[in-house]
């Protein structure tokens, strides 16, 4: 059977060029920041004669190494007239702002709006009896602020009805202790805000209420804020439910849903 050479079938990596070797045609190799194919064999032939050598490729110009100009976590990187540059995090709760066109970016101070919102939903009623201010079931809500300088905006939203037809009553706590409440003039009770009473046969659904308080914690540490009620002679107080909560179709008897926010705002 007759054999038949093919020669090389594929280049031959030599690695970096040596004046001694000899290379034949398809080795590979390196020279400086190039590459070379042999098209003739030989030995010593430099890399840059052209009979022997044939450049594949060779190193561009440097780009720019950005670990060496953003060193830190938060870094930002941007470019200014001559190249680019480093723009260090910026205090906690600034934004990034543009300048426009010509100027470099900059950290800045939000001049208004809400930074963050935390909220408690309860879809099911529940009923509580105290004459004295009581956490109001599990209405609670943790939120950190960001600036010692923001304050946080507490709304709720919630339908109750007390069992007497008496008033309730209803503060705000930070930490436990009650914020938002009335001034303390005289011997008058002092609340955040209250739910007129009603007569038992005048009404019997839950009354829908909502309030809005302002606070200024002045602390950058973690707020537990919680609302606690109390009702005229300690009569019971039905929340997310009419009174007699009877199982009928009658939206005259629906039940509610309550809300709980608070919202971390720039004053």
């Amino acid at each position: 059977m007759a054999t038949v050479n093919l020669g090389r079938i594929k280049p031959v990596f030599r690695g970096a060029y040596a004046g001694g070797t000899a290379y034949v045609v398809d080795d590979i190799v390196t020279h400086g920041n190039e590459s070379f194919i042999c098209i003739q064999a030989g030995t010593g032939n430099a890399t840059s004669n052209a009979s022997y050598w044939t450049k594949l490729a060779a190193k561009g110009t440097d780009g720019t190494d950005v670990g060496t100009t953003i060193t830190t976590q938060g870094d930002i990187l941007y470019r200014d007239g001559s190249g680019l540059q480093r723009l260090g995090a910026g205090t906690s709760g600034y934004f990034l702002k543009t300048q426009g066109t010509g100027a470099n970016p900059v950290w800045a101070e939000s001049s208004g709006g809400v930074i963050q919102t935390k909220y408690f939903i309860r879809n099911s009623s529940f009923t509580q009896s105290t004459s004295s201010f009581t956490d109001l079931g599990d209405f609670s809500l943790s939120i950190t602020p960001t600036s010692t300088s923001n304050k946080i905006k507490l709304s709720v939203f919630f339908g109750a009805i007390d069992s007497a037809g008496n008033t309730s009553a209803f503060v705000y706590t930070r930490n436990g202790s009650q914020v938002g409440i009335g001034n303390a003039e005289g011997n008058r009770a002092r609340a955040s805000f209250t739910i007129q009473g009603t007569s038992y046969t005048a009404s019997n659904h839950a009354e829908g209420t909502s309030h809005t308080f302002i606070d200024d914690p002045q602390t950058t540490s973690a707020i537990t804020y919680k609302i606690q009620s109390a009702t005229e002679s300690g009569s019971l107080l039905y929340v997310n439910r009419p009174r007699d909560d009877g199982n009928v179709s009658d939206i005259y008897y629906s039940r509610t849903t309550s809300t709980f926010i608070a919202q971390e705002i720039v004053a």
